[in-house]
């Protein structure tokens, strides 16, 4: 059974989404500010982590940051005002999704769900390490390495540079990779999807990789081209 760290300083909102965690057959931890949040994280085990990103002490953006240094549990960032800036910022330190308020609980625990079972599908791969020319990708331990240079990437631009390049040459669309790679039916903009494509080749570029490239298909979607 997983465990849910539910982390915000609203208790009505971790009351219910408490509540409709039990229901679907979840156990959860609770935390009220960004403090007890990590000390939670650090003392027990959690699979999933809920995080608001305006708490007293300790803000989700900085608890996000301190779990990155030493874990990959999924976290699912919650703002209050769903300003582009927060969702960038989330997902640039290392969020996998986030969620606006105000928020429906059962799609909460769909995307958690989605999440859970995307992990699951990953861990049941035979195939853990992709190799292509120089480019070397370990779903093991989340690494990405160009001629033996480490990446550094986040979860979900990682994620995605995994879907396409096990499915070399195959078409992508936005909705393909958001259903692949999220794991749901999304429930906002397909755009996301250029943005970590453009942040996942800024970083890529910054190490020469003539033999292959993630190559966009002008009205269909993206691709992993080897041109070996």
């Amino acid at each position: 059974m997983a465990t849910i760290l539910i982390a915000d300083d609203n208790k009505q909102i971790t009351s219910i989404l408490e509540e409709y965690a039990k229901q679907v057959g979840y156990d959860t931890v609770i935390a009220l500010d960004g403090e007890q949040a990590l000390e939670i994280f650090y003392s027990t085990q959690t699979d999933i982590i809920l995080l608001d990103v305006m708490m007293p002490k300790i803000d989700g953006f900085e608890v996000c940051r301190q779990i990155r240094k030493t874990s990959n549990v999924p976290i699912i960032m919650i703002t209050a005002r769903g300003e582009d800036f927060e969702k960038i910022m989330g997902l640039d330190i290392g969020a996998d999704d986030y969620i606006v308020k105000p928020f429906s609980p059962g799609e909460v625990m769909a995307r958690v769900r989605a999440i859970l079972r995307r992990i699951e599908k990953l861990d049941d791969q035979d195939k853990q390490v992709f190799i292509y020319d120089n480019l070397k990708i370990d779903i093991d331990d989340y690494s990405v390495a160009i001629d033996n240079k480490n990446i550094s990437l986040t979860k979900k631009e990682i994620e995605i540079l995994w879907t396409l390049a096990r499915n070399s040459n195959k078409v992508f669309s936005r909705e393909n990779l958001l259903d692949s790679v999220w794991g749901y039916d999304y429930f906002g903009d397909s755009r996301t999807v250029d943005s970590h494509i453009k942040r996942l080749r800024a970083k890529l570029d910054k190490v020469i990789h003539d033999n292959w490239e993630i190559k966009t298909i002008w009205g269909v979607g993206y691709k992993f081209e080897g041109k070996k």
